[in-house]
């Protein structure tokens, strides 16, 4: 199986290497929840600062709807979904990274399940950014406008049984009963998985895991 360090390697030369439209180059990160965009995105950072290029990490979870928000539009059981997210908050964002000298961001907290404005920071000195997240090369009203933005886009594409058991491990370690992170795996992160998949923009460069 391919580390991800090793992806995070043979991606450095492709993102180094992409014109950008705006001051900063924009690298869309995208996949499927559980996929290992975060720790891809991570590794692949700190690569790119290594190699003299000044890179950050801007994760989309920032943009989740308060669950109070949720609750009353009866979607807090769907967290995670599109329509659960601040999608117009997200494109404003990503235009600021394009050109504005310092851009503050939220960052979803997930133990606390909450997002924290102005938690994070783009300096001014930052050279490219890498945005990850499940919907950034979603094909869908107010997504798909993302796709403007970006210099180069990278997808994740990780086969479902690989997918579940993450999913059903990660909330495992959020306290969850096995018939609790079966069903909530299940019933919400699959089922948005699938609507990455059959809904998905071309991307510059698509990542495929193996099976095993």
């Amino acid at each position: 199986m391919r580390h991800a360090e090793e992806i995070a390697g043979a991606l450095l030369d492709p993102v180094l290497a992409a014109p950008r439209a705006g001051r900063r180059r924009l690298v869309a990160l995208a996949g499927p929840p559980a996929s290992g965009k975060s720790t891809l995105s991570g590794l692949l950072a700190d690569q790119m600062v290594a190699a003299g290029c000044n890179t950050q990490v801007v994760p989309m979870d920032g943009f989740h709807l308060d669950n109070r928000i949720l609750k009353a539009r009866g979607l807090l059981a769907r967290k995670g979904a599109p329509e659960t997210f601040d999608v117009d908050g997200l494109l404003r964002l990503v235009a600021a990274l394009h050109d504005a000298d310092t851009v503050y961001f939220p960052i979803f907290d997930r133990d606390r399940d909450l997002a924290i404005a102005g938690a994070g920071e783009v300096t001014e000195d930052c050279d490219t950014i890498i945005v990850e997240g499940n919907y950034l090369m979603f094909d869908a009203p107010g997504w798909r406008a993302l796709n403007d933005w970006w210099d180069l886009s990278v997808r994740l594409d990780v086969p479902l049984a690989i997918l579940e058991q993450r999913l059903v491990d990660r909330w495992l370690a959020h306290g969850l009963t096995p018939d609790q992170a079966h069903a909530r795996a299940a019933d919400n992160d699959l089922r948005n998985a699938a609507r990455v998949a059959a809904a998905s923009l071309a991307a510059d460069i698509v990542i495929t895991a193996p099976e095993g």
